[in-house]
């Protein structure tokens, strides 16, 4: 990590309320947590006297099972993001470029300048048709936050084809993928997946993920990777909530569901982005995004400021949550 990068790189905004009074519309976590995992953090009190397993075979076995490749492809991490950091952290150097979609996940461009690279800010939309010639990294989040959309499987494939052809890394961060039916790049060569637990089963605090790549990249990810880095109550409900699959399968159809009840409601007054994710993005047009985010938060209900994002200027992210809590959304947003 470049020192003087670490002195002077600022934080990344990012959703979420720690306000247990509020609805919180701005952190795109399932209001729902799988059954059996409450259970699973409390049985883990007494093996979490000891060190856990390392590695931990187990969760390395869930997660292959879970993401379709192998175990040995497996890198446990204390959530996506610090899976995006191993990555970058092992593959740029200072100096070097590195695709960034825009607009992303902002602590794309973070790691980057922290490692001492040069961020090369791509349009997310056109990522996959751009030449990864001459950069060390790129970078793909799909389906993309805050746009919603997940990107073409066999154009993926073939970026990832170009990528490897041309000695780039691709890292691809798939923390929204888990909502869709698409399969993952887990497993693919000169790839580096980067996976959450925190999104799809509602467990941001338990900081639960892993990284998955091949041959040498593999090597260098297990190599680098700190023990014990994963606590037992983590590695215990992250087993338990990926054998979970009848809740996802039911996750994905509500949200799907309610998603394009949201769309439609919300396209009546915005222009609304289309999405694959457990979130919408849109438009307020000539409307004040910080009157409707302060109109809402009055009414007790926290939405996403998207003028964080690079390149957004008049936007709002909103997450999809239960049925009768969109209903309360539409009633608030009805009054701006």
């Amino acid at each position: 990590m470049d020192f003087e990068a670490a002195s002077s790189v600022g934080r990344t905004p990012h959703g979420s309320s720690d306000d247990p009074s509020v609805l919180d519309f701005s952190a795109n976590t399932n209001p729902l947590v799988p059954a059996a995992v409450e259970g699973a953090f409390h049985d883990s009190f007494e093996a979490a006297r000891s060190y856990p397993a390392e590695p931990p075979e187990r969760y390395k076995s869930a997660a292959a099972s879970y993401v379709d490749c192998m175990p040995e492809g497996i890198i446990p991490t204390p959530g996506g993001l610090a899976a995006i950091r191993l990555a970058i952290s092992l593959v740029v150097s200072s100096g070097d470029s590195v695709l960034v979609p825009a607009p992303s996940f902002g602590e794309y461009e973070r790691e980057v300048r922290l490692q001492g690279g040069t961020p090369e800010i791509v349009p997310h939309d056109e990522i996959l048709e751009t030449d990864p010639t001459d950069h060390a990294l790129a970078i793909v989040c799909t389906p993309n936050n805050p746009t919603g959309e997940a990107a073409d499987p066999d154009a993926l494939q073939a970026f990832a084809t170009r990528c490897r052809d041309a000695g780039t890394v691709l890292l691809a961060d798939e923390a929204f993928l888990g909502f869709t039916d698409q399969p993952s790049l887990a497993g693919t060569d000169g790839v580096i997946v980067a996976r959450s637990l925190t999104k799809l089963f509602g467990l941001p605090g338990i900081r639960t993920g892993f990284a998955v790549a091949t041959g040498d990249l593999r090597d260098a990810l297990r190599g680098a990777r700190r023990a014990w880095n994963l606590s037992v109550p983590a590695l215990e409900t992250g087993i338990v909530a990926m054998g979970e699959t009848e809740f996802i399968a039911e996750t994905r159809r509500r949200v799907e569901s309610e998603r394009e009840r949201l769309r439609t409601a919300l396209a009546e007054q915005f222009t609304v982005y289309p999405s694959d994710a457990p979130f919408l993005l849109f438009d307020v047009g000539d409307r004040s995004v910080s009157d409707i985010c302060q109109h809402a938060r009055e009414q007790g209900v926290v939405l996403r400021d998207a003028r964080t994002f690079n390149g957004l200027d008049n936007h709002i992210r909103v997450a999809v949550r239960l049925p009768q809590e969109n209903d309360r959304l539409l009633e608030v947003l009805a009054d701006v």
